[in-house]
């Protein structure tokens, strides 16, 4: 059961998948509220931290972002013994894989946020320089 006050839906890992979408996809704001259907206000809000979006605008939101409603859903889930037990991670087989093991270190109990973060951004460096190898990928997407 969630604690009193407490949000079922985790904005600030909402707010970093668009964000990170948005940026690498080289969009404003408005771009994306003209795709989703979503104030470009509100997802300011989202993407701060602050916002607390609505069912309609979080389901608008997953379906740009194109990732399962239940990986932005908060908190662990107590196990029979009280423990907090981590979160399942649930994925599309077509997402990138960089974003599969963002998820998988972020609902890690054993790291912290900012732990997951970096170890997340570190993948992602690693991830995209050994795909393309020879290729810089601070320029990639530069190209589009």
């Amino acid at each position: 059961m969630a604690e009193s006050g407490k949000s079922l839906v985790n904005t600030v890992e909402l707010g970093r998948a668009i964000r990170r979408k948005r940026e690498e996809a080289g969009l404003s704001l408005r771009d994306v509220a003209t795709e989703t259907q979503v104030s470009a206000s509100t997802l300011s809000r989202i993407e701060n931290g602050t916002g607390k979006p609505d069912a309609d605008n979080i389901a608008r939101l997953t379906a740009w972002l194109d990732m399962p409603m239940e990986r932005i859903m908060s908190g662990r889930q107590p196990d029979a013994g009280g423990n907090e037990a981590a979160k399942a991670v649930v994925y599309f087989p077509h997402e990138a894989t960089p974003d599969i093991v963002e998820a998988h270190l972020r609902a890690d109990r054993n790291l912290s946020a900012e732990t997951a973060k970096a170890l997340s951004e570190l993948f992602r460096v690693a991830y995209a320089q050994f795909s393309h190898p020879g290729e810089d990928p601070r320029t990639r997407n530069k190209r589009k």
